[in-house]
């Protein structure tokens, strides 16, 4: 974003990632929050720190991507007891990251939604864990918490609780429906049972360990966030990986992307009732994964990905395998491809069905692959690309309908795309070393990484401490702003509708919920 018309100071963030850090009063974050709406930018991530023992008092960071990169707004805040303004005004996706900011900094905007939303009475509603005097070890009572849900009031409205314990092997949330018949009038969520303490065990971390934890933030995400944790971590370091890695890192996250889009897809025939669909993608995905551990030491991929570039070399043999691998599974998903489209049944089920118009999802903040079903045709491999992606030429896919059929269109399209991506990346990968002799930054500083993960943009903000210890790690899951969504998008369908729409997003609690 160009802040130059706000004639604001903007000093370049370290790495290969186009970023900026802008230092801003309380006007001016809302008057570049404004300017960035108007000129199609979005809300990537918003977070705070505390920054007393520096004698800053609390900082909060809100970061904004559009076609240029990123631009970081810095607000400082002189106690706990300022208030910032209500960027939920203008990105309504702030909302819950600004109540997540006051439940774990202490920092409130303000506004009328003054909820808790990661607090479940795990800890003293007086305390506030990344504060720096926060004392992690100590057992508490267990609370009791009230969450207070909006309500719609009429004739005939029924509500209906769901969770947050699911009878299907899947992360707790809880699901408030307001409905007349099986019509569904308002969804509200309540998430936060996951919550795990990791950015408050980044603060306990080294750097290099670091990378460990943030490859765990969502596991069926480990190669994204690893590599977008890498980035930071390498920019602050002033390290390049080589060339092959670069390239590795690549394969690696493609077949990331192939392995979650052939089970979302085999769930989604299931959900639309037709098991065969579950059936092979199900093998199709599990062959994938063994190929993964085989050659690469790990069926999701975790801890491949390390500061400096890769853990482990790929041999020749088991190249060559992958490359056959991902000509055999394309043959098979257009198989599959065209009896999913064929088939009246589940076409019948996925047609209108959670439906989020363009400008639906422009409003509401929309991102990834989600919004590339809805006219929305981000990708950061293509609109920021990292090495390799700057000579790959990905082939961007997208649709306009916004419905369930939209997503399955785009997933069938990306995992198409990922897979002709694997073969060229492991016909034309250079030869050379895997990585780069890394070791922690001996002095202080910040950057940040941001990958494009199979849910959509991946984001890790990191403040090193001289020495090589981290101050501060955020790591931003597009689930954030995509949660909010769903709410929007099973307004007017039927409550047995809603297990198809929900998977046809496929959020993460445990990226959300950290």
């Amino acid at each position: 974003m160009n802040v130059a018309p706000l004639g604001l100071a903007a000093a370049p963030l370290p790495g290969t990632l186009p970023a900026q850090r802008v230092p801003v009063g309380a006007g001016q974050l809302l008057t570049a929050c404004h300017l960035a709406r108007e000129r199609g930018g979005r809300l990537a991530a918003l977070w705070a720190s505390d920054e007393r023992d520096l004698a800053r008092g609390f900082l909060l960071r809100v970061a904004l991507q559009d076609a240029d990169g990123l631009t970081v707004l810095e607000l400082t805040l002189p106690d706990a007891e300022a208030r910032y303004p209500d960027v939920a005004a203008i990105f309504p996706a702030a909302n819950r990251m600004q109540r997540a900011a006051f439940d774990l900094v202490g920092v409130a905007a303000d506004a009328d939604d003054q909820r808790p939303w990661l607090w479940l009475a795990s800890w003293p509603i007086d305390r506030f864990p990344l504060q720096r005097d926060f004392e992690a070890s100590p057992k508490w009572a267990p609370g009791q918490e009230e969450y207070t849900f909006v309500r719609v009031a009429g004739d005939g409205v029924h509500e209906i609780p769901v969770g947050p314990v699911h009878a299907g092997i899947i992360e707790p949330g809880h699901f408030r429906f307001q409905i007349v018949g099986e019509k569904v009038l308002r969804l509200e969520e309540r998430l936060g049972y996951v919550h795990k303490g990791i950015e408050k065990r980044f603060e306990a971390l080294g750097v290099a360990d670091g990378a460990r934890l943030a490859g765990r933030v969502s596991g069926d995400s480990t190669v994204a966030y690893a590599w977008a944790y890498a980035q930071a971590a390498e920019a602050v370091a002033g390290v390049t990986p080589p060339p092959r890695a670069a390239w590795l890192r690549a394969l690696a996250l493609e077949r990331e992307r192939i392995a979650n889009h052939l089970g979302d897809l085999g769930y989604l025939g299931n959900d639309g009732g037709f098991a065969f669909g579950l059936a092979q993608f199900s093998r199709l995905k599990e062959e994938l994964l063994r190929a993964n551990h085989a050659a690469l030491g790990h069926r999701m991929l975790m801890d491949w990905i390390v500061p400096g570039g890769v853990a482990r070399d790929l041999d020749p043999e088991h190249g060559r395998a992958m490359a056959a691998e991902a000509r055999r599974l394309a043959r098979e998903v257009q198989v599959l491809r065209g009896i999913y489209d064929e088939h009246a049944g589940l076409q019948d089920r996925f047609r209108n069905c959670g439906r989020v118009p363009t400008d639906r999802a422009r409003q509401l903040g929309l991102c990834g692959m989600p919004a590339r079903a809805s006219g929305i045709a981000h990708d950061l491999r293509c609109d920021l690309p990292e090495a390799p992606y700057d000579l790959l030429q990905v082939r961007r896919a997208g649709q306009t309908g916004g419905d369930v059929a939209a997503r399955v269109a785009v997933r069938f399209d990306e995992l198409l795309e990922s897979l002709r991506l694997v073969t060229v990346i492991l016909e034309a990968m250079p030869d050379g070393p895997v990585a780069t002799p890394w070791s922690p930054p001996s002095r202080a500083g910040y950057a940040l990484g941001a990958v494009e993960g199979w849910r959509g943009p991946v984001l890790v903000a990191l403040d090193c401490a001289a020495g090589g210890g981290i101050r501060r790690c955020h790591p931003q899951d597009p689930s954030w702003s995509n949660w909010p969504v769903l709410e929007h998008a099973v307004i007017g369908d039927i409550v047995p509708d809603f297990p198809l729409i929900n998977k046809s997003f496929n959020l993460s609690y445990s990226g959300h919920d950290l």
